[in-house]
């Protein structure tokens, strides 16, 4: 909100400076994000006349003015397109000093001599307009100071007002902040009621209550669009960040500025039976005054009559229904619209305006009338005309309502730290605009209609609190029992897996949790992910069931950018659908490509295969220290190379292997899609499963030798060596420690489609030393085992 302070001063005149004000806005919660002065610095400007304007006899731009102050005649060289005979404008005499010590002096432009300058509003630090000189009224008084004539000694407050105090978004707002703060008066100007001069009166349709539950509209005719916006609205208007345009649009803004109502006129003669406030058609067009033309969807909101659309409700009008040099009669509309039908409409047509902005946050749903009485009186001392009378629609249950706030004397004692006076509380409240009711134990509030953002009792604490003074509040620590939080011995904490990929050359990225529809059908199209109600570009739209999806892309913008050799983890929120609803995993995803080891003549320019990311995967594994509770699965991902892939398996309570990851290369079909360089390989796998270890427990160590076996096995080439060594772990008995694959031969000596694997057993006992009885029994009932469940053969 930007607002003149000298404007708010004609509202509420508190005993405070500039800096005093600004001080104490930005304490009550209204921060100043800057003030700045209403004009450059400058003297010796005057309010001059043009008597004539000849054309410069060597210049085809020039013009040589005939200038009087009142007092005497100079003669000016001027460029400016609307210097024209009796037209009253900024005259900078010589020795004028204008914004950036710009000294006026004598000079000659093209051989005719120039006795001072005539200014435009850049030139002087009002504006950036500079198409022309300054236009002045004509009852503006010839050589009075222009400072003075404009009453530029002001100061420009940029309020950055929170989207909760929509209130405050008029000078009526602020004013009534001020006063409150101050406890000052506030001195709101006398707005009379106009009586009608007219019949002529429009009809008003409510087709969308919901979104638009009152509407007004008063039809004026005869209008002057053409008569001159007097200079005290230009620079008002001017100095909140508004261009002048015309009387009709000038009334209206200012209006808004005013009141914080935004309004609207319609030239009437476009204007073809009842005004509609309906929902528009799904892909009706509309042109708005900007000149862009938009395909309306069906779900926003628009002012229309029986025939088109007239405006994009609450945000800007149309063009062919908009005020124009030929418009005699109007018709002057103002409205409530529901702050949730209009929210985000007009972002999604890449629009933000002055109404959009203070309809998406609320508006006083009892200022329309005064509104629109303020506004016909102002149009018509300005432009002239025949007011009808102002006709209403409404529908009040969909108005809002305001419920009644309850404010507990001992809670706010507790919030505060402080117990305030009831008369204090009472006296607060009440200068708020609120109606109080002392029942007691707590106060019974009754909120007006501009405040919005007051609808709980800790709004109401804020509210007094903020009005009292933060400065005024006591300083009190807070005393609280603290104790140190137990942490399960089992669990293995997040810090510890980053740990573990840090120090094996990994590094962490943090990717977005909305990714593009299509990735995600790639990477995971078993599951439908949610889509985003309002995302911010197709290509984010949906959410992550996966992280690989962003891991493989800051992998493709890394390679890009001339880094072969990529390492990333991610730990975060996968989110899936489900019967209960959407159900939100933390998972820890990982990314490898490149060479093995980093560049250096030590090292040979070998890629990483599946086997590096594996051992990766089982190092996170290890930290629990239950790796027995582990295994991989041989199993097909459709993002992931079919030979190269794995599930990762954890065994559950019940005695099940349950699916928790995977690990494997990236499909090559995936990695041409996303324009990577050479094969990358990847793993994700559910964060609890790889939380959850298990105490390590203490056993001594055995006195006794080891016993140990190696067995030659001839198995089908197809079998996956994990299974045969699960078996002999489960067969070994009890005092089983270790087995070990030490190789893997096929080749001279082996059939075709077999091969050998050598395998260690090792056993001990604690407390004994075995026989060969006992360990010839047991490699017997492994041998067993291996012959009936995998056809292995001992291979002589």
């Amino acid at each position: 909100m930007k607002f003149s302070e000298l404007w708010l001063r004609e509202w509420v005149n508190p005993a405070l400076d500039t800096e005093g004000l600004e001080m104490q806005l930005s304490l009550a919660g209204l921060e100043v994000d800057g003030c700045e002065p209403a004009a450059g610095e400058f003297s010796g400007v005057v309010v001059g006349e043009i008597l004539t304007a000849e054309p410069h006899p060597n210049a085809d731009k020039l013009q040589v003015c005939q200038v009087s102050d009142g007092e005497n005649e100079y003669s000016v060289v001027c460029g400016a397109p609307n210097a024209r005979a009796g037209l009253k404008t900024a005259f900078a005499r010589v020795g004028a000093v204008l914004p950036g010590d710009f000294k006026i002096k004598k000079a000659k432009l093209r051989q005719v001599e120039s006795l001072g300058m005539l200014s435009s509003e850049k030139e002087l630090g009002l504006s950036d307009n500079h198409e022309g000189i300054m236009e002045l009224p004509e009852d503006a008084t010839l050589g009075q100071d222009l400072r003075f004539y404009l009453n530029l000694n002001d100061t420009l407050f940029d309020v950055d007002l929170t989207p909760n105090r929509s209130d405050c978004l008029s000078i009526a707002g602020m004013a009534r902040e001020v006063g409150v703060l101050n406890r000052v008066r506030v001195n709101q100007p006398i707005f009379k009621r106009v009586e009608a001069t007219i019949e002529d009166q429009p009809e008003i349709i409510l087709e969308a209550p919901q979104a638009c539950p009152k509407y007004l509209g008063r039809i004026i005719k005869g209008v002057d669009i053409k008569a001159a916006t007097p200079v005290w609205m230009k620079e008002k208007l001017r100095r909140s960040g508004i261009r002048s345009l015309d009387p009709v649009v000038d009334v209206t803004n200012y209006v808004m500025l005013e009141l914080g109502q935004p309004m609207h006129a319609f030239d009437l003669s476009q204007i073809e039976g009842a005004i509609r406030v309906r929902k528009a058609e799904d892909q009706e067009k509309l042109v708005l005054l900007d000149g862009s033309e938009l395909e309306l969807t069906s779900d926003t909101l628009v002012i229309a009559d029986q025939q088109k659309a007239l405006a994009l409700a609450g945000i800007m009008g149309g063009e062919h229904s908009g005020c124009n040099d030929a418009t005699q009669d109007i018709l002057l509309e103002v409205a409530f619209f529901d702050p949730l039908a209009l929210a985000g409409k007009a972002r999604n047509y890449g629009l933000h305006t002055d109404s959009s902005h203070r309809f998406e946050r609320g508006v006083d749903f009892q200022v329309q009338e005064r509104a629109m009485e303020r506004a016909t009186e102002l149009l018509l001392e300005i432009t002239g005309g025949q007011p009808g009378p102002v006709v209403e629609a409404v529908e009040p249950e969909f108005l809002p309502k305001r419920p009644d706030v309850i404010l507990r004397k001992q809670r706010l004692e507790q919030l505060l730290a402080i117990r305030l006076p009831d008369t204090e509380v009472t006296d607060i409240l009440t200068r708020l605009g609120l109606k109080v009711e002392d029942q007691g134990e707590a106060w019974r509030v009754q909120v007006p209609s501009y405040r919005f953002d007051i609808s709980l009792e800790v709004d109401l604490i804020e509210e007094v609190a903020r009005v009292y003074g933060y400065d005024n509040l006591p300083v009190k620590a807070p005393t609280a029992a603290l104790f140190l939080q137990s942490k399960p011995e089992a669990e293995v904490s997040l810090r510890q897996l980053r740990s573990t990929l840090v120090a094996r050359g990994y590094q962490e990225a943090v990717t977005y949790s909305f990714i593009d529809p299509k990735a995600s059908q790639a990477f995971d199209p078993e599951n439908t992910p949610l889509p985003l109600a309002n995302p911010i570009s197709a290509e984010l739209s949906v959410m992550r069931t996966s992280l690989l999806p962003g891991l493989t892309k800051a992998l493709a913008y890394n390679q890009k950018r001339q880094h072969p050799r990529v390492r990333l983890f991610e730990s975060g929120l996968r989110f899936i659908q489900a019967a209960e609803g959407l159900r939100q995993e933390p998972m820890l995803a990982g990314l490898i490509s490149g060479s093995r080891f980093p560049e250096s003549w030590t090292n040979q320019d070998e890629p990483v295969d599946f086997y590096d990311i594996k051992g990766d995967v089982e190092a996170l594994l290890e930290l629990g220290g239950n790796t027995s509770s582990w295994k991989f699965s041989a199993a097909q991902h459709p993002a992931l190379h079919p030979g190269q892939s794995a599930q990762i398996l954890r065994l559950g309570d019940q005695g099940h292997w349950q699916p928790v990851g995977w690990v494997g290369a990236l499909h090559p079909q995936l990695s041409k899609q996303m324009d990577l360089r050479g094969q990358a390989f990847v793993f994700e796998i559910t964060l609890d499963s790889l939380q959850q270890g298990q105490v390590p427990g203490f056993t001594s160590l055995s006195r006794f030798p080891e016993m140990r076996r190696d067995l030659a096995l001839l198995v089908n080439e197809q079998l996956a060596v994990g299974e045969l060594l699960q078996e002999a772990e489960n067969q070994g008995g009890e005092w089983l420690q270790k087995v070990t694959l030490f190789d893997v031969y096929q080749g001279k000596g082996v059939p075709e489609g077999k091969k050998s694997l050598a395998m260690g057993l090792t056993w001990q006992h604690p407390s004994r030393t075995l026989t060969d009885e006992e360990i010839n029994a047991q490699v017997d009932q492994i041998v067993t085992a291996f012959s009936q469940g995998f056809g292995a053969e001992l291979r002589s």
